[in-house]
């Protein structure tokens, strides 16, 4: 069984830097917010986690498929609410694919299974958050 263990140190104010497998990561609360801007808020870290995960699994997909891909772009949005707890409301992911010839269908199976059977990010989150996704062939 996998395990992941993170260590996290405050670096002053509301900045904590974290080891994350031998990667340093620092997260920090927006000067608005009183932190100071040192890295991305926890919660855009999620969304990254999300991008990662399922672009992850895309790509190996896309792989064992054998096709051939010039570019992958990946952007979310997602609306927080007003009200604590500032969780999402949604998430939604854009997919962008760039190549000569990109087989939409093919995509579109990568994409779909990433999002409803191998990403574990996607998974524990849209039982929190409703999830929708589009996919862009350019």
């Amino acid at each position: 069984m996998y395990k992941t263990n993170i260590s996290a140190k405050l670096k002053g104010n509301m900045a904590f830097e974290m080891d994350i497998n031998g990667h340093t990561v620092i997260t920090d609360a927006s000067v608005e917010n009183g932190g100071n801007d040192l890295g991305p808020s926890p919660k855009a870290l999620l969304l990254a986690g999300l991008i990662g995960c399922s672009g992850i699994d895309i790509m190996s997909i896309i792989k064992k498929m054998k096709v051939e891909l010039d570019d992958v772009n990946v952007d979310i949005e997602a609306e927080v609410r007003e009200e604590d707890p500032k969780i999402y409301n949604y998430i939604k992911i854009i997919y962008r694919f760039k190549g000569k010839d990109v087989p939409y269908e093919k995509v579109e199976r990568a994409v779909k299974l990433s999002m409803e059977k191998y990403c574990g990010v996607s998974a524990m989150l849209e039982k929190a958050v409703p999830i929708t996704y589009e996919i862009v062939v350019e």
